[in-house]
């Protein structure tokens, strides 16, 4: 196996011709030959219960295959094809394996996110063109199948609905379906093509239109197969993948990029990391199934901080893979000083099937940095100017500006081609919505979403900055900075924490702790919210579009006290608009009212009406 330990060894391998480099064409393709190659070895092991002592089921490479055949066979009997695809609301489970893989093998798959509400769950469905619906049955731990009555009643064009786990009368199992179909062999002639579309991953936040990415085999095989290479998998590792499908880590960062490999996922129960008992068992756990690498976002970075070692052997673990936020510096420096186990960064997107760049594993991490590109895939920073990127003006080295990305792993657009405006260039480029810049060593370096920047009098602030400095506090569990609108500084820095269980701190001993610790005075926090819990989304990246609502309505808040007297106050709430805010007050009386809010709404630069008891919008 090639061993990449710097940008040199990635030019190096870039030398030879990328069909004999990366072979599998197609997902498909590539677990036939770990099927092949590693036979009777554990390809997944799933708990029951999030105990070290819990009952598993366990599926072979061998086995693999044969349910993967199966489930392809049973969707090409349903008549799944590429333009009728498969939709599946599925935890990370072993069936979510062979839906997943199967479905793309005949056809196109449309993995959703289970946790959204129905009628957007039906908006996906619908966008996809899918015909088939796979879901959990009902489950005393997690509930999706209440939700199939109003999906179905919103998706005319659904022609089956198939149960997994727990039957329901009146509807077909998946797992019997499966059974009546050949294993050994597909019943149909699959097409594998690099250039195949055959999945559509959902992303854009859960309040947009749908918006769906495609991906190609190809796409799909090259993020997996650089996961691979970068990490160093091999047969000899065991992984623990709580990222549900879903999302590209669960599916390929970890899931095939861990098939191609011959190595063993262990999957922690129906719940993934959202199970609190397999949390407080994780290195029982990791050591039960000797353990070589750790997955998760930075939030269960600082969860596992929690959870005492006690007597458990961890000597197996040789790497903690982190990525979907930014890596606060301190964090990993605390983990791989509790832990002794080193920390691997990466960055990625739905829009690269999950993969851009990854801190190689023998490679040292670099504070800051996402590591070195793909192989194959190139990046190039550009100019980025009034909130849009100077395609023609590439930055020098070590300049930041907004990253682009183009290469095997891309996507080829949106099913929505309206939307690739903006995000993919007519040249093959994908605009990454991410400010950074390219070390000399070749290492990609962010400093935040282009959209996350708190802008302070023409001031660029990182929040990362601010997000760093906090942690470093030993009563900080986790730390979140944004912009909070201000009508002389366009934007002021604040954070929001939440504290260590236990642990008591104040608002004021929490800026004075941070402010010598910020090179940068405007960074500085103008306040420090202390919460209970810090929004996060389903697979645990912190939300920050619900903290830029909760400092817009402080600040606006602020400005309406003072305003009006408590008889003529206005009440008023923030909606979120894509990127942007809309505050929309509601007046007791109109005239005046509307004057004092013109007053002091015209300096901030946030959209705005007002309306009346009636509704009636003024």
């Amino acid at each position: 196996m090639v061993k990449i330990r710097g940008y040199s060894d990635i030019l190096a391998l870039e030398k030879g011709n990328y069909e004999e480099v990366v072979t599998s064409k197609s997902p498909y393709e590539a677990i036939v030959s770990s099927a092949n190659k590693f036979g009777s070895k554990d390809a997944i092991r799933f708990l029951h219960r999030g105990v070290s002592d819990s009952a598993v089921d366990i599926y072979s490479y061998r086995d693999l295959i044969y349910q993967v055949n199966q489930a392809a066979n049973a969707f090409h009997y349903l008549g799944v094809t590429r333009k009728k695809p498969v939709a599946f609301l599925l935890p990370s489970i072993p069936y979510a394996y062979f839906t997943l893989f199967g479905s793309e093998t005949v056809g196109q798959v449309c993995p959703i996110n289970y946790l959204l509400q129905a009628e957007h769950i039906a908006e996906l469905i619908q966008a996809s063109g899918s015909t088939v619906l796979v879901a959990l049955g009902p489950h005393p731990s997690l509930d999706i199948w209440s939700k199939v009555d109003a999906i179905q009643a919103n998706c005319p064009n659904l022609e089956h609905v198939l149960t997994v786990g727990n039957s329901v009368e009146g509807y077909q199992s998946l797992e019997a379906l499966m059974e009546c179909q050949q294993g050994d062999v597909l019943n149909f002639q699959p097409r594998f093509a690099r250039n195949q579309v055959v999945a559509y991953f959902h992303t854009g936040g859960t309040t947009a239109a749908p918006k769906l990415a495609q991906h190609t085999q190809g796409n799909q095989v090259h993020a997996a197969w650089g996961a691979s290479l970068m990490y160093a998998m091999n047969e000899d590792d065991v992984i623990i993948n709580g990222f549900p499908l879903y999302h590209v880590a669960g599916a390929f960062v970890y899931g095939l990029s861990s098939l191609m490999s011959g190595a063993t996922i262990v999957l922690p129960t129906l719940l993934g990391m959202r199970d609190q008992e397999f949390v407080q068992n994780y290195w029982k756990v990791t050591q039960r199934h000797q353990v070589t690498l750790l997955a998760g976002v930075p939030t269960v970075i600082s969860a596992l901080l929690e959870i005492p070692l006690g007597r458990c052997n961890i000597s197996t673990v040789r790497c903690m893979l982190t990525g979907g936020s930014p890596l606060p510096t301190e964090l990993a420096k605390q983990f791989e000083q509790r832990f002794n186990v080193p920390v691997r960064n990466i960055l990625g997107m739905t829009e690269c099937a999950g993969v851009i760049s990854i801190i190689p594993f023998y490679a040292e991490r670099v504070p800051g940095s996402c590591g070195l590109r793909l192989p194959f895939t190139k990046i190039k920073v550009v100019r980025f100017e009034n909130d849009q990127p100077k395609f023609d003006q590439e930055c020098k080295i070590g300049d930041t500006g907004m990253v682009m990305i183009r290469g095997p792993n891309v996507s080829p657009g949106y099913t929505d081609k309206a939307r690739d405006l903006g995000t993919f260039t007519e040249d093959g480029w994908l605009i990454s919505g991410d400010l950074g810049f390219v070390s000399e060593l070749g290492e990609l370096h962010l400093s935040g979403r282009a959209k996350d920047v708190i802008i302070r009098s023409s001031h660029n602030i990182d929040p990362v900055l601010i997000e760093n400095a906090l942690l470093k506090h030993s009563s900080v569990q986790t730390a979140a900075a944004v912009g909070a609108p201000d009508e002389y500084a366009g934007e002021l820095p604040v954070a929001f924490v939440c504290l260590k269980a236990g642990h008591s701190v104040t608002e004021q001993e929490l800026i004075d702790f941070v402010t010598p610790l910020i090179a940068e005075p405007p960074a500085v926090p103008k306040s420090i919210t202390i919460c209970d819990c810090i929004p996060l989304t389903p697979i645990g990246k912190i939300f920050k579009p619900s903290l830029r609502a909760k400092a817009i309505e402080k600040v606006i808040g602020d400005r309406v006290d003072k305003s009006f007297n408590d008889i003529s106050k206005p009440s008023f709430r923030v909606k979120e608009q894509g990127s942007k805010f809309q505050i929309e007050f509601e007046v007791k009386e109109e005239g005046l009212a509307r004057e004092q809010i013109d007053t002091f709404m015209v300096r901030f630069a946030i959209d705005y009406k007002i309306i009346s008891k009636s509704q009636k919008s003024l």
